[in-house]
């Protein structure tokens, strides 16, 4: 292609739409990363660094959603790798059981995943259907998911009921839009994510430090997206389930 290509990854964190950005960046794309608020020193470290454009979005919102695709069109060309990468989950509904569970916190965790998909997905549609695309690729729509797609866990209902539809809206889209040349894709990621720390060791905040890789790399998760993003239209795939070697699943 004679111009890059642009990617948009929606939400912002320092674990993999960090190191898609980081590493989209280096392969020469035009990379925006979306967030509810961009004061975060990671993402203002991307910003400096690998010339990452910030654009401020609440995903959950169909007014910030549509705004934030003109923007990045109109600023930077229409994008041809999207990214949702959303967890969605406040703090009310971590281990609590169907009985305790209070109905806001459930609804907030659709309403900031599934229906956040549902958004970010169609207006990423809209805007690739619109091009010519590459050798009839149009574009590649990636959904971050994880194993509660598969299985609804005890204390979890939430997330399961968000993760589930995410992968339903996901499944949808990719019978729909592939014949189209939209490269949908979900990738449930069955493991926890060992993020990148200061001193270069890596660590989630509540697993604690990882130990001989049995924590997900978010660089390699990087990776694999950007080459699910370059497959051969003749051998699209639409789910890839990623977990450490450790995992017992």
């Amino acid at each position: 292609m004679s111009n890059p290509e642009v990617a948009l990854i929606v939400g912002g964190g320092t674990g993999i739409s960090a190191s898609c950005a980081r590493l989209f960046s280096r392969e020469g794309m035009k990379v925006a990363v979306a967030a509810r608020k961009l004061d975060k020193p990671a993402l203002k470290k991307l910003e400096t660094e690998h010339d990452v454009a910030l654009i401020e979005c609440d995903a959950s919102d169909p007014g910030s959603v549509e705004a934030m695709f003109k923007q990045v069109s109109g600023q930077m060309g229409a994008p041809r790798l999207v990214v949702h990468n959303i967890d969605g989950r406040p703090r009310e509904v971590f281990g609590k059981g169907i009985t305790e569970v209070e109905p806001g916190p459930f609804m907030q965790t659709l309403t900031n995943a599934t229906f956040s998909a549902f958004l970010v997905g169609q207006q990423a549609a809209r805007h690739m259907l619109e091009q010519k695309g590459v050798d009839g690729h149009r574009g590649t729509i990636l959904y971050t998911n994880a194993s509660a797609a598969m299985k609804g866990y005890p204390k979890s209902g939430a997330f399961a009921a968000a993760c589930h539809g995410k992968a339903g809206l996901a499944q949808s889209m990719a019978r729909e839009l592939m014949p189209q040349g939209i490269h949908v894709a979900q990738i449930p990621i069955d493991a926890v994510i060992g993020r990148r720390q200061e001193d270069g060791t890596r660590a989630h905040w509540l697993a604690g430090k990882t130990n001989d890789d049995n924590m997900a790399d978010p660089d390699h998760i990087a990776d694999l997206y950007l080459q699910i993003h370059r497959q051969h239209k003749s051998t699209w795939t639409f789910e890839v389930i990623l977990r450490p070697w450790t995992e017992n699943w």
